[in-house]
């Protein structure tokens, strides 16, 4: 394990973290209805900001926060039929809760889970240091751009087809699931550089369970480190997904383990991501998170 993560500076608006020494944890606040995970809890605005504040007194370093919902067979992307959420609706749910967030915690560095550009913008605007862009620029042909002017730091998650697509995609082998999730960072991390986005600005995500089968996500996990030789620092999110889930079907009567039953099956995946290489890890139980990340952080501390 030693040298697998590179301690390389990561470009904000205002500030620059630095990654590969201690995993950075990244606090999910759903801002939705339907949200897979916890769609609801943090629907009022009063709620998402209490729910932020817990999440960085718990530890967090980042916040993301995202107001629609990407599950599968979801509406999204720039498809023939319309978006679940529009972009005025998005922002609606959004804005305040970035702005009460910060009015609370003014240094709280914050995320925001989008690929709409004008939402992005607007965003940034008031005061978001970073875009997590599941498309990787691939659905709003304006996103690289938006970021590079505002010079933020970029998620860019890999995606393999539309939500509503993912369900019917042919399953792959590791080695064409590998070089399929490889070509598709990598042009993102080309679409960034074109649009004058600098290199120590990008984080890549491999995009777990967005348009992977289930098996396939063990497969990209394992083989995760790979992807690092594009060069820029990886996010995991692994949090509570239905691969995982599925893995315990045989614990719970042979059916998919629920949502609420998948946190303890959320930190070892957690673990194994950094051991890996993961540098940031997205989750929605914050506290467990930190201490997982403290121990794995040791472990490859240990190998060098």
């Amino acid at each position: 394990m030693e040298g697998i993560r590179r301690q390389v500076p990561w470009q904000l608006c205002s500030r620059t973290l630095e990654l590969g020494g201690r995993t950075l944890v990244m606090g999910i606040v759903n801002i939705t209805p339907d949200s897979f995970s916890d769609g609801g809890l943090c629907y009022d605005a009063e709620a998402a900001v209490l729910r932020c504040v817990q999440c960085l007194d718990e530890g967090a370093d980042l916040l993301d926060l995202g107001a629609e919902s990407t599950r599968p067979g979801s509406r999204a992307g720039g498809t023939d039929v319309a978006p679940t959420v529009s972009a005025e609706e998005e922002q609606a749910r959004l804005l305040p809760v970035l702005e009460g967030i910060l009015r609370a915690r003014p240094d709280a560095v914050v995320s925001v889970d989008t690929y709409k550009a004008a939402t992005a913008r607007a965003a940034l605007k008031a005061g978001a240091e970073i875009v997590n862009d599941v498309s990787g620029f691939d659905w709003d042909a304006e996103m690289a751009s938006v970021c590079a002017a505002a010079r933020c730091g970029v998620v860019l998650m890999h995606t393999r087809g539309r939500p509503e697509e993912w369900r019917t995609q042919p399953r792959l082998e590791p080695d064409a699931l590998l070089a399929v999730v490889r070509t598709g960072l990598n042009a993102s991390v080309e679409m960034a550089a074109v649009a004058g986005i600098a290199a120590e600005a990008v984080v890549l995500d491999p995009g777990y369970g967005f348009g992977k089968a289930f098996e396939e996500n063990y497969a990209l996990l394992a083989r995760q480190s790979e992807l690092l030789a594009l060069g820029r620092p990886l996010l995991a999110g692994v949090s509570r997904k239905s691969f995982l889930g599925r893995t315990l079907a045989g614990i719970y009567g042979g059916v998919d383990a629920p949502v609420g039953a998948r946190e303890t099956a959320s930190v070892a995946a957690l673990v194994a991501a950094i051991l890996h290489g993961a540098s940031i890890v997205r989750v929605h139980a914050v506290r467990p998170a930190v201490e997982a990340a403290r121990i794995a952080d040791a472990v490859l501390r240990g190998g060098e």
